[in-house]
């Protein structure tokens, strides 16, 4: 076995380091952690208690970006920060400036960027991109190959379902102007989003739509509404016993 395991490094009690792993200067460990084989986990990362990272994974690396970007780099930012019993699938990439609540499960292969928050309980599924600046409620689950670009609110109780995509510049990367409106969707308390539908930039998904797979959104939606079509219009009211009250 050939770690690198930095001499600042705290480690609680029950520990398990796997093969070929790298921890850096700074990073705290907490109790009953078990950390896989080829693992990085970059300076001053906060992993708590109860947290099982799978093998391959690269954990708070500050971000880097082209010349040509619109992202602006604040390094150095913040340290991870992973949530108790918290579980970090194979070849996760989750950046600095990041925090994950309790008992959220990372999928295999999903990268989630700089300056996000994750709640408690959420599922980010296998493959999914959560790009910076993203807030995701408790509870939430998003589901394989989701794309979550950057700026977005995602509130609590939330279901994405697999490969829906959105947007947040209706400009897309043409003129200054962009730079003001540059933002994604909020999807409110209790929404679900069907498989392949596409959100569009600064659109607001209300408490409770059902949006069905394939829509295009490009407008606001009403409460409780379900839409479908390109571009998604209201065709019924979500029923009775479909409603989080009544869960």
């Amino acid at each position: 076995m050939i770690n690198s395991i930095h001499d600042t490094v705290i480690r609680g009690n029950g520990c398990h380091i796997g093969h070929f792993t790298v921890v850096e200067e700074g990073v705290v460990l907490g109790n009953n952690v078990h950390i896989g084989n080829n693992v990085t986990i970059y300076p001053g990362t906060i992993v708590s208690d109860n947290v099982f990272i799978s093998d391959n994974c690269v954990l708070g690396k500050q971000p880097l970006v082209s010349i040509t970007s619109t992202v602006k780099i604040d390094s150095p930012l913040p340290p991870l920060k992973l949530g108790e019993g918290s579980i970090i699938g194979t070849s996760a990439v989750i950046y600095a400036g990041t925090s994950i609540g309790q008992n959220s499960l990372v999928g295999d292969l999903a990268t989630i960027r700089e300056k996000c928050k994750v709640g408690n309980y959420v599922v980010i599924g296998r493959g999914v991109a959560v790009e910076n600046n993203v807030n995701i409620g408790d509870y939430t689950k998003i589901q394989t190959g989701a794309s979550i670009t950057a700026y977005m609110e995602i509130e609590e109780r939330v279901f994405i379902a697999p490969m829906v995509t959105t947007t947040n510049d209706n400009f897309m990367g043409r003129t200054e102007q962009r730079f003001k409106h540059i933002k994604g969707a909020h999807i409110k308390k209790g929404s679900r989003v069907g498989g392949g539908s596409i959100l569009l930039p600064g659109i607001t998904v209300a408490e409770e739509t059902f949006v069905a797979a394939g829509a295009v959104v490009t407008r606001d939606t009403e409460p409780g509404t379900a839409v479908k079509g390109l571009p998604a219009r209201k065709f019924r009211q979500v029923p009775e016993e479909e409603l989080l009250e009544n869960q």
